[in-house]
């Protein structure tokens, strides 16, 4: 990737409805460039598509942070718990007195809370910390 690629790649990531021409202005560059250059990071995987994303008040159900704690050398370990749980969106290891930060969104609290006591159930789950999502202000994760 090059300055360019970049360049297309932060317009697309403020916007990516924006039309070829405005990008190409942007980026100093055609837009039958543009349009080939877009078209090869998508091919390569480096743009895998493109979504939409709704504020936390659109949103159907539910979401949650987990913070959990676990009596394993490694947190791989452990991983095998998360990956069976659909609702789970990523699982992260962190810093600090837990060693997980776990993303879950379910279709409800009910189911919310299903898999927080499902977790929580598990023989290496020493500590489960539940953060209910009520509002999201900047999600830069697109």
């Amino acid at each position: 990737m090059d300055k360019f690629d970049k360049a297309i790649i932060s317009e697309l990531r403020l916007n990516a409805r924006q039309s070829i021409s405005f990008i190409s202005e942007q980026v100093n560059l055609s837009r039958s460039a543009v349009t080939e250059r877009i078209k090869k990071l998508e091919q390569i995987g480096v743009i895998r598509g493109y979504q939409v994303l709704l504020s936390e008040s659109q949103k159907q159900g539910v979401s949650a942070y987990f913070e959990i704690q676990h009596r394993c050398a490694r947190c791989a370990e452990v991983i095998h718990i998360f990956t069976t749980i659909p609702e789970v969106i990523t699982c992260q290891g962190i810093t600090g007195d837990m060693d997980l930060l776990v993303y879950v969104h379910a279709n409800s609290m009910q189911r919310l809370h299903e898999i927080r006591e499902f977790i929580d159930a598990q023989a290496d789950i020493i500590k489960i910390k539940t953060h209910v999502v009520m509002s999201e202000w900047i999600n830069n994760q697109a």
